[in-house]
């Protein structure tokens, strides 16, 4: 850890699922259930945590990783004008393979034609430096980002590739649990894949990114804290796996806060800016203690109100901001890390990006 002053830059990338049914990941809610989960939410959470504010004043924002094989225009046009309002952005979620591997084929479709879809009938997604095929950040569902847990809930090895050739910029899967069989070996980074990115799992390995040296392999690997918390309050008595999930067995506190400060997670050279990348379940409502409740809102309020004695600057950002910081320390930038936030990546609403009004495409995944 670094000593003195320490920028905190928090993204929240939010696996947002409306059809979640608790302990049935194959089952969906009805679409009246879904719906008024989305609209609750865009209602109260503003509410509910807008008065805890970062350096910049902005508030604590989600990433809402939207699945694209549930895609609704109605349910995305509701969240799309809600981070239209200042609290967070939309960016791309993915189940598939669930009933038998998918295809190179269906796989590289769906990308493009949700990326497209976000662009057009919802002005979400970015630009790199303005112009260009939209790009977007990803999480995987089920963490098998390109095959990587033995061929449940993906099968395609070349996963990654496509990606990287359909304008993925960064992917936020990582990590799951230490027991998962996707998780990987490489922990608390942010780095490039190693090449060839068509085999699977290139994740597995790569290059940190450091100061001095801009990425040239996309889409990044943004990484989450993943460690043994030794936590006599745990289920067991002993211990539990810390890997950055806001739940109701475990929500946000400053013990958490001390752990995912201890990874560490920077780019190397810049090691006063750390990068806290969590990730929740805001629509599963067995979770909403975790993310909209008094524990967010006890948090909330000793993060901010105890940053000045823990000598911490807050950041709150979305995945785009978060990636912008990362890519304007590699090429050297100082000061505030906030005043990168659109460092290169800028949104399409703001880049003369037209919305397309047209009928809602059918979106279908192979299962």
């Amino acid at each position: 850890m670094p000593r003195g002053k320490v920028h905190l830059i928090f993204a929240l990338a939010d696996h947002f699922e409306p059809a979640i049914v608790p302990d049935n990941g194959r089952a969906r809610a009805p679409l009246a259930e879904q719906e008024r989960r989305i609209e609750r939410w865009c209602s109260e959470y503003p509410r509910a945590v807008g008065s805890w504010r970062d350096q910049e004043g902005r508030p604590f924002v989600h990433t809402y990783f939207y699945p694209a094989e549930q895609y609704d225009r109605g349910q995305v046009d509701r969240v799309a004008e809600h981070c239209h309002g200042g609290w967070g952005e939309v960016e791309i979620h993915l189940h598939h393979g669930m009933d038998g591997p998918d295809t190179v084929e269906n796989t590289r479709r769906l990308f493009v034609q949700f990326r497209d879809t976000l662009v057009r009938n919802h002005g979400c997604l970015s630009y790199l430096d303005g112009s260009g095929t939209a790009r977007y950040a990803f999480v995987h569902g089920n963490f098998a980002l390109a095959n990587s847990a033995g061929g449940y809930g993906c099968g395609v090895d070349s996963e990654v590739q496509i990606l990287a050739d359909t304008g993925c910029y960064a992917d936020l899967t990582m990590p799951a649990s230490a027991l998962h069989p996707a998780q990987i070996g490489k922990i608390n980074s942010l780095y490039e894949c190693s090449l060839p990115l068509d085999r699977r799992a290139p994740h597995r390995q790569g290059q940190d990114l450091r100061v001095g040296r801009t990425p040239q392999t996309l889409p990044l690997m943004v990484q989450g804290p993943l460690m043994m918390d030794f936590d006599r309050h745990a289920r067991n008595g002993m211990a539990r796996v810390e890997n950055a999930a806001l739940t109701a067995a475990n929500p946000p506190s400053l013990r958490r806060l001390k752990l995912w400060k201890k990874a560490a997670i920077t780019v190397q050279g810049r090691p006063d800016w750390l990068f806290i990348k969590l990730h929740c379940h805001s629509m599963d409502p067995t979770q909403r203690e975790a993310v909209l409740g008094g524990a967010m809102q006890r948090f909330l309020s000793e993060l901010v109100e105890g940053a000045l004695d823990r000598q911490e600057i807050l950041h709150f950002v979305t995945a785009r901001e978060m990636v912008n910081i990362i890519w304007a320390a590699c090429d050297g930038r100082e000061g505030n890390p906030g005043d990168y936030r659109d460092y290169r990546l800028k949104l399409a609403r703001e880049s003369g990006a037209e919305s397309d009004k047209s009928a809602n495409p059918q979106v279908s995944v192979r299962g």
